[in-house]
């Protein structure tokens, strides 16, 4: 992936990237109604990318590559209204956002744009903002966005805050999204979802996971088998009743050998390819795209802390 170009008042081809759950289970309910999860999220190369402007007067806009996609005040316009106001930031910026990321897709992409915006404005505008600080802003704009910001892939709990970065070996996978989506929230409040997978602990979900390299003492090293053995994804039966092209998909893929999982909250699907797999074929319409995972976000150096 090609580094951004930075001048001076504006940030071109800046990556948000996408990512996939390797696993999710839900394992409770918060009073509040958010829900409690345990997943491990991974990096993969299929971004969208934006650019920004520097604007004074404390304007911001936005506009699409693909106009008509995107509501006037979305994820970005959210993220860079939440930093001036985490701040006191009275600068202002144009964003154009490159959209290449499905909708609905359970991949990130909304939550990997706001991210991308918090640490490329804190950027533009020599805020100095630290990655903690950074998720904590995120944190406010959706549950996915700290992850993003965290730059690692990440042991995930809590609504989505608390994450342990860990290491991965690297891989491709066939990632498929039929042209339906199904709406996150919808997922969510259904009576069918099951809310009760017992909880993991970290130090035993570690240990049956690692991979027996070595890495650096802040990370676990984690063996990707044994990721996908280790668990399920429990939005997946209630995605599959509301919309039933994710059983297409999951069989389009098994046809091809494959073992397929849905990824997230959405209605994309994907499995580890162990080796090359004509992925030619598929239905009008759905989108399918082989990817690779990374080892780190490529804005990690932007932000510290």
């Amino acid at each position: 992936m090609s580094l951004p170009q930075i001048a001076t008042d504006h940030l071109s081809g800046v990556p948000a990237p996408a990512k996939l759950n390797l696993f999710l289970h839900i394992v409770g309910r918060r009073a509040d109604g958010y829900h409690l999860l345990q997943s491990v999220f991974m990096l993969i190369d299929w971004s969208d990318t934006l650019d920004f402007e520097y604007r004074t007067g404390g304007r911001i806009s936005r506009e699409d590559s693909t106009p008509g996609q995107l509501p006037e005040v979305d994820l970005c316009v959210r993220a860079a209204l939440a930093l001036q106001q985490a701040t006191g930031c009275t600068q202002g910026a144009h964003i154009r956002l490159h959209k290449r990321i499905p909708a609905e897709a359970g991949m990130g992409g909304g939550s990997s744009d706001a991210a991308t915006c918090l640490i490329a404005l804190n950027r533009l505008w020599r805020l100095g903002l630290g990655r903690r600080e950074l998720s904590t802003i995120g944190l406010s704009l959706g549950a996915d966005v700290p992850f993003f910001v965290g730059g690692r892939n990440a042991w995930v709990e809590g609504v989505g805050e608390r994450l342990t970065p860990i290491s991965l070996p690297p891989a491709r996978f066939a990632v498929v999204k039929p042209a339906t989506g199904a709406s996150t929230q919808a997922i969510f409040n259904t009576p069918m979802l099951r809310r009760d997978t017992k909880t993991a602990i970290l130090q035993g979900f570690a240990a049956n996971a690692k991979s027996g390299r070595q890495e650096n003492r802040d990370r676990i090293a984690c063996d990707l088998e044994k990721i996908l053995a280790f668990g399920h994804n429990d939005l997946q039966p209630v995605a599959q009743t509301l919309c039933p092209d994710v059983v297409r998909c999951l069989d389009w893929l098994s046809a091809r050998g494959l073992q397929g999982r849905m990824t997230g909250s959405g209605t994309a699907v994907f499995a580890q390819l162990p080796q090359a797999v004509d992925l030619s074929g598929a239905p009008d319409g759905w989108t399918v795209r082989e990817c690779g995972n990374m080892d780190a976000h490529p804005l990690l150096d932007w932000c510290t802390g």
